[in-house]
């Protein structure tokens, strides 16, 4: 506490700024703008700064866990400790907030295991809501966004006036109204999590109420960015001013895979009585590509390495809501085989 108020008031004062910058960074806070000029913190200390992108899948999200799991495990450390900024959408905003409350990938695959298939397997909007409530209960209780241990960013979309809502950490963060910042709008971690998964209209609308008594309706945060890694770039290059060539971003996605057989003698044939899901899943998709594509257009001089591969075979056959076990394992399986392929680039990226 002390070393914070040491670097402030040297930044106040406008002495020594280059020394002040470099407290901040090592004690992993944003650099903050003074009279209109960004202290470059990362690019004076030459440190890199690390961003961890997740998509929006589902009980896809299996697949992403595999990868993290590597990572982890290539690190030697846990993710917030390597990570400056995690960004995650639906179930990308889980880990995510797993992750910078400082769990170990394995802690969360535990937890995805025992709560995610009781969420998916409900044949409800309101079962499926009720069970996701109940899983952000039990795994973030009352926590809040100024308890994380990194930066993070969980997208959420705004259902009446149809513009994203970013639930973030630090007001280094924060675009613009940085005198009315509060980490989170204070709300807690876990409502803003159970907002990013409100696929509306398979689960229910969320509403959240801001520190400022705003009453907020809210839907998944894959419905503007499934994939949030050019929000997360924004925040790292615009918002805390990183120089681009300091910046190494991580975008993992769920994968992608053939739709599962009809079968109308199970219990979730619901899934297939009309093509909502199916659409769901295609609109999804075609917002996670769109930003990728719009990534490497706009920010291709920032080194991204993006793992979400295709599956083709029958056997890989699932959707958003898969509830088996053997199933969900197996894509944490093909995660596992995906990091294989990246695992150069990410050791120099990482390591």
């Amino acid at each position: 506490m002390l070393m914070v108020q040491v670097a402030k008031r040297v930044l106040s004062h406008r002495l020594h700024q280059a020394a002040a910058a470099q407290l901040l960074v090592a004690l992993r806070l944003p650099v903050s703008r003074e009279g209109g000029r960004l202290y470059e913190a990362h690019h004076m200390t030459e440190k890199l700064f690390r961003v961890l992108s997740l998509d929006g899948g589902g009980a896809k999200g299996f697949y992403t866990l595999g990868v993290l799991r590597e990572i982890e495990a290539m690190i030697g450390c846990r993710l917030h400790e390597r990570f400056n900024l995690i960004f995650g959408s639906s179930t990308g905003s889980i880990i995510t907030a797993m992750l910078a409350l400082g769990k170990s990938v394995p802690e969360v695959i535990a937890l995805y295991q025992d709560h995610v298939p009781t969420v998916m397997k409900n044949n409800s909007a309101d079962g499926r809501s009720e069970a996701l409530a109940e899983l952000s209960t039990t795994i973030f209780g009352d926590a809040l966004f100024s308890d994380v241990k990194t930066s993070v960013g969980i997208v959420t979309t705004k259902w009446v006036i149809e513009k994203p809502m970013i639930f973030k950490t630090h007001v280094g963060q924060a675009h613009g109204m940085k005198g009315s910042f509060v980490p989170g709008f204070g709300v807690r971690i876990g409502d803003a999590v159970q907002a990013s998964c409100s696929a509306y209209p398979y689960f229910n609308r969320k509403t959240v109420v801001t520190s400022s008594g705003d009453n907020v309706e809210l839907i998944d945060g894959g419905f503007c960015a499934n994939n949030p890694t050019l929000y997360a770039i924004a925040d790292a290059t615009v918002a805390l001013g990183v120089a681009p060539e300091n910046i190494r971003v991580v975008s993992l996605g769920c994968g992608s895979y053939p739709p599962p057989p009809v079968n109308w003698w199970k219990v979730d044939y619901w899934k297939h009585k009309t093509p909502g899901v199916q659409l769901l899943q295609k609109t999804l998709e075609i917002n996670t590509q769109s930003m990728e594509q719009l990534r490497v257009i706009l920010y291709k001089h920032i080194p991204t390495v993006r793992i979400s591969q295709s599956f083709s075979e029958p056997a890989m056959a699932t959707d958003l809501f898969e509830h088996d076990l053997k199933k969900l394992n197996i894509l944490t399986q093909r995660g596992v085989q995906s990091f294989a392929q990246h695992e150069e680039t990410l050791r120099g990226f990482l390591v």
